[in-house]
């Protein structure tokens, strides 16, 4: 009994198997058979009033010559601004075109306040960078090429008789002489 239990639970898998796969096939089959619903039938055309090439267009576009405007293409930023140009008056005896404002002056270098002086330089022997001395009246400073002296200057390198720093906050230049104390006097 168990074996023809089996057996019919098998046959009637293998019938709705069949029936899945008879379906399944043979959908696909009519929808590629009947010209009905054929995606050809339901496409719509593209309108072209004149399929042969204009080769006047062409020619034009072959004549054209590209000017820049100073922007790059390959980047987001924002283009430079229009520069400055003075213009032709288009009537010199009508009225006059007011005058452009002149550019600022550049910011002079920078030196180091009145009260710090550049007194002497100096190496350590493992030869690392040059030390340069400083004084503020009775305080000795001595600081490294690459340190910054007083938060605000940047010890950019000592030379024998210079000294050449940046600003920290501007990235301004400077230079300052190597000053000469006077000895005492007798």
């Amino acid at each position: 009994m168990k074996q023809k239990k089996q057996l019919a639970v098998l046959v009637v898998l293998l019938v709705v198997a069949g029936a899945i796969w008879f379906w399944y096939f043979e959908r696909d089959r009519t929808a590629l058979t009947d010209p009905a619903d054929s995606p050809a039938k339901t496409a719509q055309l593209l309108s072209v009033e004149n399929p042969a090439i204009h080769w006047h267009i062409l020619e034009g576009a072959r004549k054209t010559e590209y000017k820049s405007s100073g922007r790059n293409i390959f980047t987001t930023a924002a283009p430079p601004p229009p520069s400055q140009v003075p213009q032709k008056d288009p009537h010199p005896l009508c009225c006059p075109l007011p005058a452009l404002p002149a550019p600022p002056a550049p910011d002079p270098d920078p030196v180091l306040p009145p009260n710090i002086k550049f007194f002497g330089y100096g190496t350590v022997p493992n030869g690392a960078s040059r030390r340069a001395f400083f004084t503020d009246g009775q305080d000795v400073y001595v600081v490294a090429e690459g340190e910054v002296l007083l938060n605000r200057y940047r010890i950019l390198r000592v030379g024998n008789a210079t000294l050449e720093f940046e600003e920290v906050t501007s990235g301004r230049k400077g230079r300052a002489v190597l000053e000469e104390q006077a000895g005492p006097s007798a």
